[in-house]
C-alpha cells in the first residue's frame, strides 16, 4: 500500500498520524536511503507523543532512549552497525521485551537479531517529494492500522 508525501511537512504529519494509532508496545521497521525521510517520520511521530526537544538520528549511539507522558519510545540507527551480533552487546531483546515502540532505521542490518516488525515503513524519494510503502506485519492490529493510515 502506498501514499506520496508531497514534502516534508507532510511526512512529519503522517509521523504523527502514525503515533495516534499505535499500542503501546510495537516494533517499526523504517527502511529507505539515506535522506528520505526515516528520521523526519520519527521526529513527527515524537512530536505526536509530546515530546518537544530535538530529535537526532542515533547513528553512532544505535539508540536513542524518550521517556514521554510515562510511554517508552526507542528510535534505533543501525546504519553504522557492522555484524547484527552487535545488538545483543546493547542489549536489544531487553529494548523489545519491554511494553515500549521501537522504532528501527536501518532494520536489513539486524537481520537474524530482529523480529518480525509490526509494520514495515519503506520511504524512498524523488527531489523533495516523498513516496511512503506500508506492509503490516504479524500482529493483529497491524494491517487494520496500515488501511487507517493510507485513508
Amino acid at each position: 500500500m502506498h501514499k506520496e508525501l508531497l514534502d516534508e511537512k507532510a511526512t512529519l504529519e503522517f509521523g504523527c498520524k502514525l503515533a495516534g494509532l499505535l499500542p503501546q508496545k510495537a516494533v517499526i521497521f523504517l527502511n529507505g536511503p539515506l535522506g528520505a525521510g526515516k528520521t523526519t517520520m520519527v521526529r513527527g511521530l515524537l512530536q505526536a507523543l509530546g515530546h518537544s526537544g530535538s530529535t537526532k538520528s542515533p547513528t553512532y549511539t544505535l539508540v536513542e532512549p524518550y521517556e514521554i507522558g510515562g510511554r517508552k519510545v526507542y528510535h534505533f540507527d543501525l546504519y553504522r552497525l557492522g555484524d547484527p551480533e552487535e545488538l545483543e552487546y546493547i542489549g536489544i531483546r531487553d529494548y523489545l521485551d519491554e511494553a515500549a515502540l521501537c522504532l528501527i532505521e536501518w532494520p536489513e542490518k539486524g537481520t537474524g537479531i530482529l523480529p518480525e516488525a509490526d509494520i514495515s515503513l519503506e520511504l524512498s524519494y524523488q527531489g523533495e517529494a516523498r513516496s511512503i510503502r506500508l506492509d503490516a506485519g504479524t500482529a493483529s492490529w497491524s494491517e487494520a492500522l496500515v488501511e487507517k493510515l493510507l485513508k
